[in-house]
Order: structure tokens, then sequence, then C-alpha cells
């Protein structure tokens, strides 16, 4: 099998270009070189942000994946010049498509944002959506839209599990948002790109919700499996969802993964993926993810972690220690609660 890698070496792409090259497939990857692509892979060098080629010149593949998430207009180009030298191909997409509020229980079946393979970057579910249009078009019956819920894992680019393991490192009181039981949804990147090779081969189409089960892990069990991992001394002062946000703390940004129950929760951590589990897609226990992600933080230089950091992403310590230390016990459940 002969695989084309299009939108990047880093996170999602370099998760599926090694499960294909360890499958014994032949890896080409399409990119600018930010990154370095792993072992075993072929690197085609192409910018799609300017005036092109948006795709190699010359080539067939059996499969494409594309990871871009910029202008609709990189995979519009990208899927025609293709077309003809390619059997399948697959765009990873994002839930992001849905239209808001997305309601608990949402499956692909759910209304979608406006898009048009045509336009050119204006925000990111427009983005995905016109992607999405983009690689149908080109590729009728034969593209596989992967809408994505929150990915975590090693090499994570976003930061938002490398934060909590961080932090947890740390040690000392750590501000855990409850309640500990909240369930979480997310899919592990590996867990996402053995599925998407499997179904790419098979030829499925149409889209597919990728994350895990409502409830594969919950708050707990991820804030758990870090101190495990770290082999931290943290405290976890589970606190209440109505304490952490009357002191101004941010879900999901501030307190990364984490939104307390409502509207946000149910759009991010209760979609029903189970036209994907019915496709064969298996998800890993939360300790595994959390514990390879440690390893290789650890196995990073200052400057590749520093990298990583992002100052909008994580609550400061001044702001942990006001909840902590001036709520009062009330709003601080117990680390068994």
């Amino acid at each position: 099998m002969r695989l084309l890698m299009m939108g990047g070496t880093g996170f999602v792409g370099r998760a599926v270009a090694e499960a294909a090259v360890a499958r014994g497939w032949a890896v080409d990857a399409f990119h600018r070189g930010r990154h370095a692509p792993p072992p075993g892979v072929t690197s085609l060098r192409g910018d799609r942000t300017g005036e092109g080629p948006h795709a190699p010149t010359a080539g067939e593949w059996d499969l494409v994946v594309d990871t871009w998430s910029g202008a609709p207009t990189a995979v519009r180009d990208a899927a025609r010049a293709l077309a003809g030298r390619a059997g399948h191909y697959t765009y990873v997409s994002s839930r992001s498509v849905y239209t808001w509020p997305i309601a608990a229980g949402l499956d692909e079946g759910g209304p979608v944002v406006a898009g048009s393979p045509d336009a050119g970057a204006t925000d990111y579910p427009a983005d995905k959506r016109g992607g999405e249009l983009a690689a149908e078009a080109a590729f009728p019956g034969r593209a596989l839209l992967v809408r994505c819920g929150l990915l975590l894992g090693p090499y994570e680019d976003v930061g938002r599990l490398p934060w909590w393991l961080t932090r947890i490192a740390r040690g000392g009181p750590v501000l855990a948002p409850g309640p500990r039981d909240l369930p979480l949804q997310y899919v592990d990147v590996r867990d996402l790109a053995r599925w998407t090779l499997d179904a790419a081969a098979r030829g499925l189409a149409g889209p597919h919700d990728l994350v895990s089960p409502p409830g594969h892990t919950t708050m707990g069990g991820l804030l758990d499996a870090c101190v495990l991992a770290t082999g931290s001394d943290a405290d976890l002062r589970w606190t209440a969802p109505d304490a952490v946000l009357a002191a101004g703390i941010a879900p999901w940004t501030e307190l990364p993964v984490w939104t307390p129950p409502g509207e946000l929760h149910d759009a991010l951590h209760r979609s029903d993926p189970r036209r994907a589990l019915a496709t064969g897609l298996r998800c890993r226990p939360v300790g595994e993810t959390v514990a390879d992600t440690w390893a290789w933080l650890r196995g990073l230089d200052d400057a590749a972690r520093r990298a990583l950091a992002r100052p909008s992403l994580g609550v400061t310590p001044e702001a942990e220690a006001a909840v902590l230390g001036g709520e009062g016990t009330a709003a601080v459940e117990t680390t068994e609660g």
C-alpha cells in the first residue's frame, strides 16, 4: 500500500505516518519541512500556503490522508491535482463543523456550518467544512471525512495534556475541577491513526465522528493517571464547578480538557461515535495515553518543551492559589469525593 501524507508531519500527521510505516507501507509526506518526518517516510517538499504546487506534481498513491486546517482552497487544489493519481482521499476534519450548540448525543446526521471549497481562510469550523466539501467534490464516493473530537497523546502540539502533566509533576496542592466523576470523551491520536488507515484501506467514505464512547474516562481518572505517571506528590483538591467559575477561571483553556456540566460539556464530551465504533475504532485505556505522553515529554529538550507552552493555556499559579486558599473548605471536595 502506498500512502501520501498531506498537511504536515506534526501531531496527527506523524501518528498516521508512523502507523503506516509500521504496517510496511510506502509513505510519502508532502510538507514544508518545519518538522522532520518520522523514520521510513520519504519527504516531498512543498508549500500549500503559497502559489503552489499544492500537491506533488508526479506520482501515484493508493491512499491520501490530508490534515490541512487552513483555507479550503488548499484542499480543493490538492484534491483536484490528485484525483486521477490516487484511489482514495481522507480528510481529517473536526466535530467543530456541527452548528452550535452541539446537542448531547449528536451523530454524523447533525446540522453543519456553511462552508465552501472555494473560500479562503475564515474561521476553523467553516475552514474544516470547506475542506470536507473540497475532498468530496474531487473524490466523489471515495472521500472519508474523519471528524475528530478532543485529541490527546504523544506529540500533542496543542498542549492540553502536557499542561496537566507538567503541573501535576510540580506537585503540591493542585486545583482539580470537579466533579471528580465528570465523564470525558477524547481519542488517542494513535487510535485515530489506526482506525483511519484501516477505514481508508477498506474504502470507507463519508463523515465519521472519531472520539471515544462518552465516559471512556472521567476527570478523576485523567488526573489520577497523571499523578501515577509522573510519580508526583501532588494533592488533588477537587473543587466544585461553581467555585471555579466564580473565580473567573475559564473552562477548556485555563483548565484544559475540563468543562463544567452543561451546554459546553454536552458539545465536547457527549457525542455519539457509534459509526466509528461499529467500523473498528478501539480506544486504549487513559493510563496508557497519559503514561506515553509523559514519556514523550520527558524525552524533549528544554527548547522543545518551551515551544509547547502557550500563554493562553493553563491557569496561573496565583489564580490557582486564590481558589485553593481563599474560597474556603465548602468549595473544595475531598480527594475521595
